[in-house]
């Protein structure tokens, strides 16, 4: 009875963590929307994951946390390139020509490719229940983008979005494979930080920038480092750490386009339909057959 308890709240701890980083991702669309009113999408990025840096750098001074070993720093350069700057520049540099709804729908399958590349690489092995619970999800998915999409049409935009979705599977198999050998703390920290160094091309230009800005755009830009990227990060990371299947944590990506209309519509007064919201409901639905229906769902 005990060890059932314990379990229980490890699931809950599990669950609760990937529910935090997509509702801090999903925060991230209103609060982009009004920065990019002051700010490229270019200069946002690096402003944003620079102070996501000197965040994770103070928490790991303060836990003490170990450097990264030799051998492993290729994989932290391989995490920080595909999850946080090919991953921000794809999708700003596409997003530029391809409509929110569109751009957002394509993001949130990544799971798909997540999914497809931890068969290959990692050998996982991926019970039908949970295909199902994944299509099914992406079905909801579907349902909310249609609420939010004006057009669809294949072009470079599109492609680089498409290239985005492909880097951010990658940057979860390459975690998955990181936190088995260091803390979500470390994974996630060396991982922003090699990332980070790679948005400096553009430091120039964000300079430039701040003197057109103001004492309120740059507090929403420190909340969209500090939240939307290092907690949500380190929060995804710890989720990745402690499910058996890498799957059982993806699949809630594709809560993020739902719960940024229901944000967009609480914060900013956007129409949300009732499409999308009986969209969101299948996407839970797929979400429970992913995890409830296969138990081992918890590694130690």
């Amino acid at each position: 009875m005990e060890k059932n308890k314990l379990s229980t709240r490890k699931q809950i701890l599990l669950y609760g963590s990937a529910f935090v980083a997509v509702f801090l991702w999903a925060s991230a669309f209103p609060g982009t929307r009004y920065a990019l009113n002051y700010y490229s999408p270019v200069s946002l990025m690096v402003m944003r994951f620079v102070t996501a840096s000197i965040t994770l750098v103070i928490i790991g001074i303060i836990k003490k946390i170990r450097l990264p070993k030799l051998k492993d720093i290729p994989m932290f350069i391989a995490s920080g390139m595909s999850g946080v700057f090919l991953y921000s520049f794809l999708f700003t540099t596409g997003s530029v020509s391809v409509s929110a709804g569109v751009s957002s729908f394509i993001i949130a399958s990544s799971p798909i490719f997540t999914m497809i590349f931890c068969r290959i690489f990692l050998k996982e092995i991926v019970k039908p229940i949970c295909w199902i619970g994944a299509v099914v999800s992406f079905i909801g998915l579907a349902a909310v983008t249609l609420t939010q999409a004006t057009e669809f049409s294949l072009d470079i935009g599109l492609m680089l979005v498409i290239c985005a979705a492909v880097c951010s599977g990658i940057y979860s198999v390459i975690m998955r494979v990181l936190t088995k050998k260091y803390t979500a703390l470390e994974a996630t920290t060396y991982t922003i930080i090699a990332g980070s160094i790679g948005t400096l091309l553009f430091l120039p230009t964000a300079i430039q920038e701040i003197p057109n800005s103001n004492p309120v755009v740059n507090l929403v830009v420190v909340f969209m480092g500090i939240f939307p990227a290092a907690i949500a990060y380190l929060t995804w990371s710890y989720a990745l750490a402690k499910a058996t299947k890498t799957a059982h944590v993806t699949v809630f990506s594709y809560l993020i386009p739902f719960m940024s209309a229901l944000l967009a519509f609480v914060w900013l007064g956007e129409t949300l339909s009732m499409f999308a919201l009986i969209g969101g409901i299948v996407i839970i639905f797929g979400m429970i057959l992913t995890n409830m229906f296969d138990r081992d769902s918890m590694s130690e």
